[in-house]
């Protein structure tokens, strides 16, 4: 354990930011999960509006700090793809 002041708040800030990381990763991955459930399921409407809703959440985690904005960007487009390749 550390022994400096400073040392010891870095430790509870790391694990705040930690805990709000993990709680947006969580969020993103359910919303990508839907999006593939309902592509799984040929169900265009339902993936359409899962996508948008998937998308939001994406970019709130890019603007966050939680993801690359490349990162994003490649989750979007395959989402997208898969969306768009439901007959």
């Amino acid at each position: 354990m550390a022994n400096i002041k400073s040392a010891k708040k870095r430790i509870l800030v790391n694990e705040t930011k930690a805990a709000r990381n993990k709680a947006i990763r969580s969020k993103v991955k359910t919303a990508i999960k839907k999006v593939e459930a309902a592509v799984a399921a040929g169900d265009k409407a339902a993936a359409q509006a899962a996508l948008t809703a998937a998308t939001t959440e994406i970019d709130k985690a890019t603007t966050k700090g939680v993801y690359h904005k490349n990162t994003s960007s490649r989750k979007v487009s395959r989402l997208a793809k898969a969306v768009n390749g439901i007959a």
